[in-house]
C-alpha cells in the first residue's frame, strides 16, 4: 500500500536491497553479531551523548547605545559660538601653562647638563635642526598626500563626466 507517490530522490531508493545487504552482513558476523551490534550501539550512543553535553554560545548581540546629551537641545547659534570661544580660551590657557612647565623642565635639564660638563647649547641646536627636518618631512608628506587625494578626486570627476556623456 503506497501512501505517497515516490518523487525526486526517493523514486530511486529501493529499501529491499538495503535489507538484503543487512541480512547478508548479519549472517556473516556469526556468533559475534550481538557483540558487534552492542558495540556499534554503544559507540553511537556515546557520540550522541557527547554532542548533547556540549554547549555553544551565539555571538553577543551588539550593545544598545543610549545617547546622553549634556547640552541643551535647543541652543542658539550665538550660545554655541560663545561656548566654543570659552572652550578655546580654556584650551589656550592650558597650552600656555603646559608650555611654561615644559620650559621649566628644559631649564632643569640644561642645569643638569651644564653641571655634568655637556655642551647644552650644541645639543639644543642639533635638536632644533632635527625637529625642523622632521617638520619639513611631515609637511612634504602631507603635501604629497593632498596632491594624491586631489589627483584621485580629479580622476573620479573626469570618469563621472565621461560616464554622464555616454
Amino acid at each position: 500500500m503506497i501512501f505517497m507517490k515516490r518523487t525526486g530522490y526517493w523514486k530511486d531508493v529501493n529499501p529491499t536491497g538495503m535489507i538484503a545487504d543487512f541480512r547478508l552482513v548479519w549472517q556473516q558476523a556469526g556468533h559475534n553479531r550481538w557483540r558487534i551490534a552492542a558495540l556499534s550501539a554503544a559507540c553511537t550512543f556515546a557520540v550522541f551523548y557527547l554532542m548533547a553535553q556540549q554547549e555553544g554560545e551565539a555571538p553577543h548581540p551588539p550593545p544598545k547605545v543610549t545617547y546622553i546629551s549634556t547640552l541643551p537641545a535647543h541652543r542658539t547659534d550665538k550660545e554655541i559660538m560663545a561656548e566654543n570661544r570659552a572652550n578655546q580660551k580654556r584650551k589656550e590657557a592650558w597650552q600656555a601653562e603646559q608650555a611654561k612647565r615644559d620650559e621649566m623642565v628644559r631649564d632643569i635639564y640644561r642645569t643638569i647638563g651644564r653641571a655634568s660638563g655637556m655642551d647644552v647649547d650644541k645639543i639644543e641646536r642639533d635638536a632644533a635642526k632635527e625637529r625642523a627636518a622632521e617638520e619639513k618631512a611631515a609637511d612634504e608628506k602631507a603635501k604629497a598626500e593632498i596632491a594624491a587625494g586631489r589627483a584621485a578626486a580629479e580622476a573620479r570627476a573626469k570618469q563621472q563626466q565621461e560616464q554622464q556623456q555616454q
